[in-house]
């Protein structure tokens, strides 16, 4: 298969290619040239994620130089659990996306990536940096998934004092062939920043760059997997597709839910939830598409004020109607959190992250106006790392799992960087010497 960019559907490049570029030579996302189409019983013989993933990436390996790796890189990259819980209620699951290294669901294509970065990447060649923008979970799960590889270098930018204490400590404790920034200023100062160097051809040929944020096809395609399994085991113990409601910012969760039922996975109806940073609730509400500088919330991994997977939805959904149609995307403030992460204690024994809240509050809204049928709640994050927003509001203490419990023991350090293009130029640079 071959892929383009969403600026730009008259050339493309093998899936290697892309990979290894992060971004387009013209700025845009790189997308398939066509989606593959699947129907349940192609996966009837498939029950593992490392075997749901192989089935269902192959026709987008098709013709590349890791298409007889994927067996292996799904086996090696997906080792760890992805629950599917019931909830009291019968109509509702929790999909657990927490049980990874760094017990957040970015763990999936990190480690998905750099898997195929390993194979892709010859000794003899410069290293390759692995340039991140982090609004708290994604650095650290690409910082534990590239930590000592060799010839592969991690720089991470993440906005000082706008993730929480426990993700700062994730970002810093790595070391070796990992430097993490604190960026005065947001995420979206970050994203930015990223991007413009991912751009730069001159820097590029000085410093190897490659992204591993969610504009990464290495990021996104392996996402699509842990939708693929949970809907196929709810399929085939209900024979009745699994709605779900999933927390987003920056869209690359949301959209690969979106492109694994484009692909004929059974998935019912997608909903969206944002925190208080509307951009995304005023574009599905009527409005014009308007980016802006993000504000803090409580579900700091959310606050995003100009989700780069926009482009791709608009490759996915050309006609702004349909893409409208497609699902709905629900807007959560601080009080809605805070109130929903008490109810969903008191009435489930759930002990939800922030972000989790948020599309636990949306499936509330749905069911209040009138919504039947399965939902799964995607929980995106173990709420240990959060602990300052919910263990007073619960009045209790939540233990860290053990692989989170280990980083945190570890001692960390990150270095201050201005948000400007300029500093981050220089910072790698000297990085890459």
């Amino acid at each position: 298969m071959r892929f383009h960019s969403t600026r730009d559907d008259c050339s493309s490049v093998d899936l290697s290619t892309a990979l290894l570029a992060g971004l387009a030579a013209d700025g845009g996302l790189y997308v398939p040239d066509s989606l593959p189409s699947f129907t349940p019983a192609d996966f009837a013989a498939d029950d593992s994620m490392a075997a749901i993933a192989t089935r269902l990436l192959t026709p987008f390996f098709a013709g590349d130089a890791l298409a007889g790796e994927l067996a292996a890189i799904c086996a090696e990259a997906f080792d760890f659990p992805l629950p599917l819980k019931p909830l009291a209620d019968g109509e509702t699951w929790v999909l657990e996306l927490f049980h990874g290294p760094t017990a957040a669901f970015k763990d999936f294509g990190a480690r998905f990536l750099a898997r195929c970065m390993t194979r892709l990447r010859r000794s003899d060649q410069p290293p390759l940096t692995i340039l991140v923008a982090t609004s708290g979970d994604t650095g650290a799960a690409v910082a534990a998934a590239f930590h000592r590889l060799p010839n592969l270098k991690v720089v991470i930018l993440y906005p000082d004092g706008r993730v929480s204490p426990r993700q700062a400590h994730q970002l810093g404790c790595f070391g070796d062939n990992v430097r993490a920034f604190r960026v005065a200023g947001s995420f979206d100062d970050c994203q930015s920043m990223a991007k413009q160097a991912l751009a730069d051809r001159e820097l590029q040929q000085r410093v190897p760059l490659s992204s591993a944020n969610s504009i990464s096809l290495g990021r996104l395609l392996p996402q699509m997997a842990y939708y693929a399994q949970a809907s196929l085991r709810h399929w085939r113990r209900h024979a009745t597709p699994l709605g779900f409601v999933i927390p987003t910012g920056n869209l690359g969760n949301a959209l690969a839910a979106i492109m694994a039922r484009a692909c004929g996975l059974p998935i019912g109806e997608i909903a969206l939830a944002t925190n208080a940073n509307r951009v995304l609730p005023e574009f599905f509400a009527g409005a014009e598409y308007r980016p802006r500088a993000s504000i803090a919330t409580l579900a700091n991994a959310m606050d995003v004020g100009a989700p780069s997977n926009f482009e791709r939805l608009g490759w996915l959904y050309p006609d702004a109607v349909a893409l409208r149609q497609a699902f709905t995307v629900h807007a959560v403030d601080d009080d809605e959190i805070r109130r929903t992460l008490v109810s969903s204690h008191e009435r489930f024994g759930e002990v939800f992250c922030p972000h989790t809240a948020c599309a636990a509050r949306v499936l509330e809204t749905l069911r209040e106006g009138g919504a039947s049928g399965p939902f799964a709640i995607v929980a995106t994050a173990h709420p240990a790392k959060f602990e300052q927003v919910v263990e007073p509001l619960l009045g209790l203490a939540v233990a860290p799992p053990a692989s989170l419990a280990a980083l945190l023991a570890r001692p960390a350090t990150a270095e201050p960087l201005q948000p400007d293009p300029a500093a981050l130029r220089e910072r790698l640079i000297a990085v890459s010497g």
